[in-house]
């Protein structure tokens, strides 16, 4: 498998062009509204965002080197319970993000990255490409189960495909 850095600025932009409606559409919501379970696989709107930072920050630290949380998987839905704290927190994960990306390279996309996986209680090592595609195809997922309850909640969404971004 092969990834370019024009691929990976490109998901990087995706990741914030949807972050930018997204978050504005959530804060709209009540926090009532916002924490109802509504059947996704983590439940809530804000459980499920707060996965996704939560997760993102994880595979950030392993990526940059940065900070990283500590808390377990099981508690990533539980990291960011302040609405305001996290909408900031989510902002300055996308420019982290994008920073990043805008500093790759070709021959920073190749070879594994070994870390402890507290999913698998084990240590690994994976293709850098594999990682990269994992780590934007988890927000991609995650943010369609947001998207999905956002329109049942009667929030008018957004196209959300890639092709039209801008």
């Amino acid at each position: 498998m092969s990834l370019t850095p024009d691929w990976m600025r490109m998901m990087a932009q995706y990741n914030a062009w949807q972050n930018g409606w997204m978050i504005p559409a959530s804060s709209g919501l009540s926090a009532e509204a916002r924490a109802l379970e509504r059947g996704a696989f983590f439940g809530s709107i804000h459980a499920t965002l707060s996965h996704v930072l939560w997760a993102d920050s994880l595979w950030m630290g392993r990526f940059d080197g940065g900070d990283a949380p500590e808390a377990p998987i099981a508690a990533g839905t539980q990291n960011f319970p302040d609405w305001d704290a996290f909408v900031t927190q989510r902002a300055a994960m996308d420019q982290r993000i994008s920073r990043w990306a805008d500093g790759l390279r070709d021959a920073d996309l190749q070879g594994d990255i070994s870390f402890w996986s507290g999913t698998k209680q084990a240590e690994l090592a994976v293709a850098k490409p594999k990682l990269f595609t994992h780590f934007f195809n988890h927000q991609t997922h995650h943010r369609g189960q947001v998207h999905a309850m956002l329109t049942a909640a009667g929030v008018t969404t957004p196209d959300t495909d890639l092709l039209f971004m801008e």
